[in-house]
């Protein structure tokens, strides 16, 4: 797996760079800017790449631009995105533009080596992950936001919560110590409460994840 890691604050970044590569990861390259950014990315065709949100001159939403854009010129790149708040205008805009192969931690996560390391390998095998704290916040900011959303049962907004941190059918099972099955009907209602019928042309658990994200406008 070859990694750029693009963060301003410099501590952060080889700090990231050292618990990597003491996992025998590939660090080809770390940047401070969004420019350094895309430049070892068009050098060294990473497979993933770490973006922090806020990165200069404005410090607002350069990462989160750098990492579209990144992925426009590469591919089937993986990005994680670190931020250091729940910022939900930001999370939109990144996974509105697909799921596959992306993640939005919040940098306290880092700390949690082993959860890091988890939702790392994860978005790299084309998954996607959303920190627990980010899709909690999400969630109850947009309770009252969209009456599909409001119809759900605390159980079934427990699953899709759990669906926005990656997790499949049996994680989410040992997860709420239910059956495979069960966890199957939630879904099937999650899906038929979100009006989200079979289509072969989109993934609807992904889809239903963007729908909670985004407070039902999309």
């Amino acid at each position: 797996m070859r990694i750029v890691i693009a963060e301003d604050d410099p501590l952060l970044r080889e700090g990231l760079a050292l618990l990597l590569r003491a996992e025998d990861l590939d660090v080809v390259a770390t940047a401070g800017t969004p420019g350094e950014f895309l430049s070892a990315v068009d050098t060294h065709t990473p497979d993933v790449a770490i973006v922090d949100v806020r990165m200069p001159p404005t410090h607002t939403d350069e990462g989160i631009v750098a990492a579209v854009e990144a992925r426009r010129r590469r591919p089937g790149l993986a990005v994680l995105v670190l931020s250091a708040y729940v910022e939900q205008a930001f999370a939109t805009d990144l996974f509105s533009v697909g799921a596959v192969g992306l993640g939005y931690l919040l940098k306290e996560r880092v700390g949690r080596v082993e959860e890091f390391l988890a939702a790392l390998h994860r978005v790299a095998d084309g998954g996607s992950v959303i920190d627990p704290e980010v899709v909690g916040q999400l969630l109850a900011r947009n309770r009252r936001s969209d009456t599909a959303l409001a119809e759900l049962s605390p159980r079934e907004r427990e699953v899709l919560g759990l669906m926005a941190e990656g997790l499949g059918n049996t994680a989410i099972a040992e997860r709420l110590f239910v059956t495979d099955g069960a966890v199957h009907k939630h879904i099937r209602s999650i899906f038929a409460k979100l009006q989200l019928p079979p289509d072969d042309r989109v993934d609807r658990r992904v889809t239903a994840v963007l729908r909670h994200l985004d407070g039902g406008r999309g």
